[in-house]
């Protein structure tokens, strides 16, 4: 089998999320890796982001990381600390685009706080039947979608977790269920 391909979506630095809640990103990619599953996360171009913390967190356990980020050309926010083994240039912009091709290369994916773009990305990931894992106490939509369907077709519930080895537990397990449908 080939190895899970876990997305790790939340909060851009615009959105001033706290130390803590970063803390947790680079503790769910270090997990993700010592677990052997490739890390997809969203590189962004002009910002920092937990997605990014969480690449960071997987290369720091030596751990394959793949950024998939928008528009043309591979420099990425953290091209020179090299937290990222593979740059995927979409060719398509924020707000669908780029989300589409993101979400649909994972597994399952974990998302952390997050603004619009995390909404966007669980939406797709819902429309997919791609698992979704929301990290609880943390704000954002992680905490908005914890435990609920997000439509009346009720297709899955968006799994609350509290801690990132929960998170990356939960995530591996329903990626595994996901692969075998």
């Amino acid at each position: 089998m080939r190895k899970l391909q876990i997305g790790v979506m939340g909060s851009a630095a615009d959105l001033a999320y706290g130390e803590e809640v970063a803390k947790i990103a680079f503790e769910i990619g270090k997990l993700l890796a010592e677990r052997g599953c490739i890390t997809i996360y969203g590189a962004e171009k002009d910002c920092d982001s937990l997605s990014t913390t969480a690449a960071r967190g997987a290369k720091a356990s030596g751990g394959l990381t793949v950024g998939i980020t928008y528009g043309k050309g591979k420099n990425i926010w953290d091209t020179t600390a090299n937290n990222t083994d593979v740059v995927i240039c979409s060719g398509l912009e924020r707000g669908g685009g780029r989300e589409f091709v993101l979400v649909n290369s994972c597994d399952a994916i974990i998302i952390i706080a997050g603004g619009s773009g995390t909404l966007t990305e669980a939406a797709i990931a819902y429309q997919l039947n791609i698992p979704i894992v929301a990290f609880t106490g943390v704000g954002g939509w992680s905490d908005k979608l914890a435990d609920t369907y997000m439509d009346d077709r009720k297709r899955f519930k968006v799994m609350p977790t509290k801690t990132a080895l929960e998170a990356v537990e939960l995530s591996i397990s329903l990626a595994t269920q996901y692969l075998s449908n």
